[in-house]
C-alpha cells in the first residue's frame, strides 16, 4: 500500500523533483545498509568480549578510586593513568 502511494504521487511530480526523491531514497537505501554493518560488528564485539570474558565472572575485581589515578606528563600532554 504505501509503495502504490510514493509510486502515484511521484508520478505526479515534474522530473527534477523525481530525481529529488530517487536520491532522497538512494540515501535512505546507504544509511540502511551502514546500520546493518554497524549491527553486525556491535553482535561481533559483544560475542568476543564475552567470550573473552568467560569464566571470569566470580574473579575478583579491584576497585579503582580518584586515589589511585597519577597524573603523567607525556610528550608534553598531562595523562591521567592508574598508579601501578
Amino acid at each position: 500500500m504505501v509503495i502504490k502511494k510514493i509510486h502515484e504521487n511521484v508520478q505526479k511530480l515534474p522530473e527534477p523533483f523525481q530525481a529529488e526523491v530517487l536520491d532522497f531514497v538512494e540515501y535512505l537505501l546507504a544509511k540502511s545498509g551502514r546500520e546493518i554493518v554497524q549491527h553486525r560488528e556491535t553482535d561481533w564485539s559483544n560475542f568476543s568480549l564475552t567470550f573473552a570474558m568467560r569464566g571470569m565472572e566470580d574473579e575478583d575485581i579491584p576497585t579503582y578510586t580518584m586515589d589511585d589515578l597519577k597524573v603523567v606528563k607525556l610528550a608534553g600532554q598531562l595523562t591521567s593513568m592508574l598508579a601501578c
